[in-house]
């Protein structure tokens, strides 16, 4: 009976800090990244206006390496990855 009282107790522990985890907050973090993307681009923009116009903004890359990269993408759809194995949860115990 004492161990069934211990188990339940340490059991509703685990689930109220389980469940206070909920609470924490994540906003200020958040805040703080807001609008970080938009000013990475205005900054872009602002270094290079012309960057738009550019026809080969591709420099630096193999045109071989390129087209392998695009084929494996290409490819990934037409064979999708196999499901991970389910996880299996045993509550049994050996005595």
């Amino acid at each position: 009976m004492k161990t069934i009282r211990l188990m339940s107790l340490a059991l509703t522990l685990a689930s109220l800090g389980a469940g206070l985890q909920g609470c924490a907050q994540t906003t200020p973090q958040w805040d703080r990244q807001f609008g970080t993307a938009t000013r990475d681009n205005l900054a872009a923009q602002v270094l290079d206006p012309a960057a738009a116009a550019n026809r080969n903004p591709a420099t630096g890359i193999d045109g071989r390496a390129a087209k392998g990269a695009h084929d494996r993408y290409q490819q990934s759809f037409a064979q999708p990855e196999s499901a991970p194995p389910a996880l299996i949860i045993s509550s049994s115990s050996a005595r």
